[in-house]
């Protein structure tokens, strides 16, 4: 059988194997979940394709311990492990025969496993039971199976969990949605995913069906709330393939995890993971269920070849995510959700410096872990690049490209060159004006944003921006007219005083607007950020309740940053307490912080 070509999509500085020579098609996977001890035991079986001359495949381990290593699930074969290297683990080197189909890892995972995170019952919603979550991305599922862990290779799998009898499993796959009696779970994943969308979560869970295809996993005491929070699911689902085509991965599922989930959400075909400080109570911060939806097009569906490419993932997602805001909720809420992104995008180009090429939507992480290129000139940057193109071609003729360009490349890796090929033969090359006008290369190749950027506006931040000048001119804050604000609305306004406010400033606005006990975690975040170089003591408190409570690293690694400027022993001393509340991708950018 010949080597899917996708694969050769991929130059991965990121994975050691090589698919061109042998590449895996099917996983069975066969896992034992072990709390007292923290590891992970059992097989990874693999169906291969390979060159006929191949005499090895290679997997990308990292901290992993290789037993054995049969082939056709019966006779032993010889392999070896390379010398470790930082963030990429271990190169699993595997001899193969010339009728080699199918290799076994027997295996097993170190309690330190960098994608698991393994919490105490104290570290849940119900406080009576452990839990164990994943995070593969980018390059983390190497941590707790034997795989190959490029984005540019895909394959099926099937999978056998078997956890304690009071727990249900769950995966990236078709789930149960009720624990049993045995503790022993199966799963199947019908449709091709590369190694970052393996997921796995195990704890005292339930269920509640929102729709025929949609439904919510919490725990028991967290289910009510995320139910409401999250009712609107079914119609997410249809504002979006009423614009970009058909759902594909039969049903789409949320799992609420505890707060030490270290992103805002996580894409995982079918279940999509998500953080529960989304949950207010109000559904104004549900734009992140949107986005994550998306991603069951843009990422899951046609994916980046590498993660240089990382940019195809999340530009598109976004776009897309505030086109089904749009759908949903009116032109308003997405021009503002387009701004404040522009505004992390500014912040970013600043942190990193606009000249950097790390600001350019091609990147090159060669030598490099790729979660430093997890950053907002992806996410936004990506996004006005689309919005340009939306805006020289027409929204009706962009929404037909994209289309097209889902469903021709369903189940396939995209690299950028690529892409930009397809990009013009398919769309710019309609209008011999078009390709000036959108100028595709100063956007992906160049730092910075290209001076013929959309500009991004906003009615609904211009009345805010009313507000602003008059508190800022000498109106009381408990004057402002602000009572119909939403949550973007007053981040907006709180982004826009972070530039210039006083102590005495921050001392009425609070007691005006409570932000320092506020439940809202974007809010809370971004006031402690603001008032901590003001030296506003009040929040202390709150701060460290917050940041022992919350592992989301968009808000605590800012946080820990304001904080070291501040008082670098209390924020050391704040995160010896907190680090066990926070996953593996979390401390590896804190270690490095307050080291």
């Amino acid at each position: 059988m010949k080597i899917p070509d996708n694969t050769s999509l991929s130059n991965d500085h990121h994975s050691f194997s090589r698919p061109e020579s042998a590449v895996v098609q099917h996983l069975n996977l066969n896992l034992q979940v072990d709390f007292r001890n923290k590891t992970l035991r059992g097989t990874a079986t693999y169906n291969l394709i390979k060159q006929p001359e191949a005499t090895q495949i290679i997997l990308d381990t990292r901290d992993l311990v290789i037993e054995s290593v049969l082939l056709e699930e019966a006779a032993p074969t010889t392999f070896y492990l390379t010398d470790p290297e930082p963030f990429l683990g271990q190169a699993l080197h595997i001899d193969i025969k010339p009728d080699t189909k199918s290799i076994t890892v027997h295996y097993q995972t170190k309690p330190e496993a960098a994608a698991l995170q393994w919490l105490e019952p104290a570290q849940t919603a119900g406080k009576q039971y452990p839990f164990l979550f994943t995070q593969s991305q980018a390059i983390l599922a190497r941590t707790w199976l034997p795989v190959q862990d490029s984005p540019g290779i895909r394959f099926t799998y099937q999978a056998q969990v078997q956890v304690p009898a009071n727990f249900i499993a769950l995966m990236s796959a078709e789930n149960p949605q009720q624990k049993n009696n045995t503790g022993l779970y199966h799963f199947a994943m019908r449709q091709p995913v590369p190694a970052y969308l393996m997921a796995l979560a195990v704890g005292d869970l339930a269920f509640q069906e929102i729709s025929f295809t949609t439904g919510i996993y919490a725990e028991p005491v967290m289910l009510a709330a995320a139910y409401y929070e999250f009712e609107e699911l079914p119609q997410m689902l249809r504002a979006a393939e009423n614009l970009y085509g058909k759902y594909l991965w039969e049903r789409y599922d949320l799992l609420l995890l505890p707060p030490s989930f270290p992103f805002g959400g996580m894409e995982n075909p079918r279940l999509t993971f998500v953080t529960p400080t989304i949950i207010t109570g109000d559904r104004s911060l549900t734009s992140l269920v949107a986005h994550e939806l998306a991603h069951s097009w843009s990422g899951n569906l046609v994916t980046n070849a590498t993660w240089n490419d990382f940019w195809l993932n999340e530009g598109f997602t976004v776009y897309f995510e505030r086109r089904i805001m749009e759908a949903l909720y009116g032109k308003d809420d997405a021009d503002m959700l387009k701004v404040l992104g522009y505004q992390d995008l500014q912040h970013t180009l600043q942190e990193i410096g606009p000249k950097s090429p790390d600001t350019h939507l091609k990147l090159n992480l060669a030598g490099r872990d790729p979660d430093e290129g997890l950053t907002e000139i992806a996410y936004e940057k990506g996004n006005l690049f689309l919005l340009k193109i939306e805006e020289v071609v027409g929204r009706s003729k962009f929404d037909a490209f994209i289309r097209d360009y889902f469903q021709k490349f369903a189940f396939q890796s995209m690299n950028t060159e690529n892409f930009l090929l397809f990009l013009k033969e398919n769309l710019l090359a309609a209008n011999p004006t078009w390709l000036n006008k959108v100028n595709p290369e100063a956007w992906i190749y160049a730092p910075g944003i290209p001076a013929h950027a959309p500009v991004l506006v906003s009615g609904k931040f211009k009345q805010v921006n009313t507000q602003i000048e008059n508190f800022c001119h000498g109106s009381p804050a408990v004057a402002l007219a602000t009572q119909s604000w939403t949550t973007q609305e007053w981040l907006y306004f709180l982004n826009c005083m972070a530039a210039g406010i006083n102590l005495a400033q921050a001392e009425e606005l609070d007691a005006a607007f409570r932000f320092t006990q506020t439940p809202n975690a974007e809010i809370a975040a971004i006031w402690f950020k603001i008032s901590l170089p003001l030296g506003y003591s009040a929040i202390n408190p709150n701060l460290e309740e917050f940041l022992l409570r919350v592992g989301r690293r968009k808000f605590v690694l800012p946080l820990y940053q304001a904080l070291i400027k501040q008082d670098q022993e209390k924020a050391v001393a704040i995160y010896k307490k907190a680090r066990a509340n926070y996953h593996a991708v979390t401390t590896s950018s804190l270690n490095e912080l307050l080291k």
